[in-house]
């Protein structure tokens, strides 16, 4: 079962899973994703959709009693919307994932779960790169403080019930097909500005960690195997960074514009309250497993810049361009 399969990681795990031939079954709202990225999927006798909202505990009971893994992807993932509304990450990341754990207690055959977190339940590390047994875990946002709240309450339900887990804390997950993150952001901007303006939020000093959409996916079905203990956490992000004013100069030269920048820095230098301006995570955990990136954070933007502009049919790229020549 994947929790969340209708989104950016989600589907593109699916997607993996399916080529596996296993049996797959996605458990999404569809509130905030769109059902196209399942649609290719539709005639696999091996995949099945249900629409279902994971604070529905009766109906969620249901589908998990006929699982036994479930991958738990399903959560709010715009840090910002969580700083504005805490109830909307306690809901939809806390009390989701306490359903899913607890569906799973009273399963007969569903005891294993992947848990995609994230790289900002450190905060600010004092070490970098970020080793796992980094502490301790400091939060700057709600969004992850949710996310670590999760990770406590499948550590217990690990623990109490005898359950196995392996929980990813995530760097910044990129891709052509993402609605959300840096380069969408600078996308839609420069959209609206017609390639005149780009705002920045922050000083653009941010210096990140980018992890390629593939590298993520070959990552989480790792967690298929089976690991020392009954309880593993693994890092997942590449071994560079690339800060943001260095992203937007990436899109501007791959566009062909040359647009006013526009900087908002009065957090200082942070993009909104609970920005991380200094992520990296060590990875060497992961890579003992046999796990190798194949994208540096530099190569993965640059591809997703490229593939966003080839395989979209945006009329206003096609018309920034024309205009710079």
């Amino acid at each position: 079962m994947v929790t969340g399969g209708a989104g950016f990681i989600g589907s593109a795990l699916v997607k993996q899973l399916l080529s596996k031939n296993y049996h797959v079954t996605v458990v999404d709202p569809l509130s905030r994703t769109s059902i196209q990225n399942l649609e290719s999927f539709n005639t696999l006798e091996n995949f099945k959709l249900v629409k279902l909202d994971l604070l529905d505990e009766i109906k969620l009971a249901e589908v998990v009693k006929d699982s036994d893994l479930i991958f738990h992807l399903a959560a709010n993932v715009d840090v910002r919307k969580g700083n504005l509304n805490p109830e909307f990450d306690f809901q939809n990341n806390i009390v989701a994932t306490r359903n899913v754990l607890e569906s799973m207690r009273k399963s007969n055959t569903c005891k294993k779960i992947i848990f995609t977190s994230s790289s900002v339940v450190y905060g600010e590390p004092h070490i970098i790169p970020t080793p796992e047994d980094c502490g301790p875990l400091t939060p700057l946002s709600i969004y992850g403080a949710s996310k670590l709240a999760c990770e406590a309450l499948i550590c217990g339900y690990v623990g109490t019930f005898g359950f196995e887990s392996v929980i990813f804390r995530l760097a910044n997950v990129i891709g052509a097909s993402s609605e959300h993150g840096v380069i969408f952001d600078f996308f839609t901007k420069l959209k609206q500005s017609n390639g005149k303006f780009l705002e920045i939020l922050g000083d653009g000093n941010q210096n990140k960690s980018y992890l390629y959409i593939d590298d993520c996916v070959k990552a989480l079905t790792a967690g298929l195997d089976h690991y020392a203990s009954k309880l593993e956490i693994f890092n997942v992000g590449a071994d560079d960074q690339v800060d943001v004013n260095s992203i937007a100069q990436i899109i501007i030269h791959e566009l062909g514009v040359n647009p006013e920048i526009i900087y908002s820095s009065e957090l200082d230098g942070r993009g909104w309250i609970g920005d991380i301006k200094n992520m990296l995570l060590s990875t060497e955990k992961l890579k003992k497993t046999g796990w190798k990136i194949h994208y540096s954070s530099k190569d993965a933007i640059i591809h997703t810049v490229k593939s966003i502009i080839e395989n979209r049919s945006n009329k206003w790229i096609s018309k920034v361009r024309s205009r710079s020549e």
